[in-house]
């Protein structure tokens, strides 16, 4: 077992810089207090730079997984129709978000590690009487970005649809302009290209969305888009917030200023052609289809004969590099590579030299 700090290469969380991992130390405040409303007034700034918004944005003390239910929770009413394409595990679970508070789900399947065409959707769209499109802008489960996602926000306002994007593990590793792409709902959690360690997520709501919201028949208690608003009035939340979090949040986020936010999409654009690039030299196969590979999640097929855990032990024991498996049906097929936040060319290397380390003891080069 290498000894020390291990070098986090999952599709999140990810590896956490010291600056903000020491931001988690400051004393805590009082959260109905003058302190807690400066610190929520320069976060939620910061947020709507990396969101590209002028929309409300929230931070939610959840994973991921909260906001996307947050979301749904607050437009969907019993019968209501939401186009959604699924194409992999959290595509899948947006679907069945959808069926727990009362909608109907208009499925546009997609086979995994493809992703969903403008056209497709469009045609669904044109078929059924939809409330929303709700989409998976990077499918975690199998490196598959939905590329023309600019074209869906057009097809969502001329229908006078919702556009709902769940962009958690994407959000500031590829474009996402959410204002110029005519986004309602956006999500992003703080564990992935953020740098944050995880507990957090966060949510834009447009005006439009804001209109079917206050119309929608019932809601959950904690995740009250509503009653979030009314506590945004006076600069707070409605619950306990995590504040060691809201803290490394905040930053996270003036760290990704100093960067610059195009500067932080090209490098996760460098690191990720850097990848692909040593993976097809390697003579190893990419799951996803060469037209919607991701910036953020490097997935690969298992080598014949050669099993993920056994690669992904060998590089955690032995070289200290931590990456993830397949999920759902791809469990025990796969593995993937996590490209997100703290990631540039020294991290790329090691990650590679430990996987060609792994793969040599385990007969690959043979």
């Amino acid at each position: 077992m290498v000894e020390g700090k291990q070098l986090i290469m999952l599709p999140g969380p990810t590896n956490v810089p010291d600056r903000v991992i020491n931001a988690m130390t400051r004393p805590i405040i009082n959260h109905r207090g003058p302190e807690f409303r400066e610190l929520y007034d320069n976060l939620l700034e910061k947020l709507k730079y990396a969101f590209q918004t002028e929309n409300d944005v929230f931070v939610l003390t959840s994973s991921g997984t909260g906001a996307v239910e947050c979301a749904i929770g607050n437009i969907v009413s019993p019968g209501d129709k939401i186009a959604v394409p699924v194409n992999g595990v959290f595509s899948q679970r947006l679907k069945e978000k959808i069926e727990v508070f009362g909608g109907v789900p208009i499925e546009i399947p997609i086979e995994w590690g493809k992703a969903a065409s403008p056209e497709q959707i469009a045609g669904a769209v044109a078929e059924q009487e939809v409330k929303a499109i709700a989409v998976v802008y990077n499918e975690t489960s199998t490196g598959a970005t939905m590329r023309g996602l600019d074209e869906v926000g057009k097809i969502a306002a001329e229908h006078d649809l919702l556009f709902i994007v769940d962009a958690i593990s994407i959000l500031g590793g590829d474009e996402l302009p959410v204002d110029r792409w005519n986004i309602d709902i956006c999500i992003t959690g703080s564990q992935k290209c953020l740098a944050c360690p995880p507990g957090l997520s966060m949510i834009s709501v447009s005006d439009r969305a804001w209109e079917v919201i206050e119309r929608t028949k019932s809601r959950t208690y904690y995740f009250n888009l509503l009653k979030i608003r009314e506590f945004h009035e006076r600069k707070e939340t409605p619950f306990t917030p995590a504040l060691p979090l809201w803290f490394a949040l905040d930053e996270a986020l003036s760290m990704l200023m100093e960067e610059g936010l195009e500067a932080r999409i090209k490098r996760h654009e460098r690191c990720a052609r850097a990848f692909y690039g040593a993976i097809k030299e390697l003579g190893l196969e990419l799951f996803a289809d060469e037209r919607w590979l991701s910036n953020t999640v490097i997935a690969v097929k298992n080598p014949q004969g050669i099993a993920d855990k056994d690669i992904r032990a060998i590089m955690r024991e032995k070289y200290g590099v931590v990456i993830a498996g397949g999920m759902g049906k791809l469990k025990g097929a796969m593995f993937r590579i996590g490209n997100m936040g703290v990631v540039s060319e020294r991290e790329v290397a090691a990650t590679m030299s430990a996987l060609r380390g792994a793969l040599s003891e385990l007969g690959y080069f043979k």
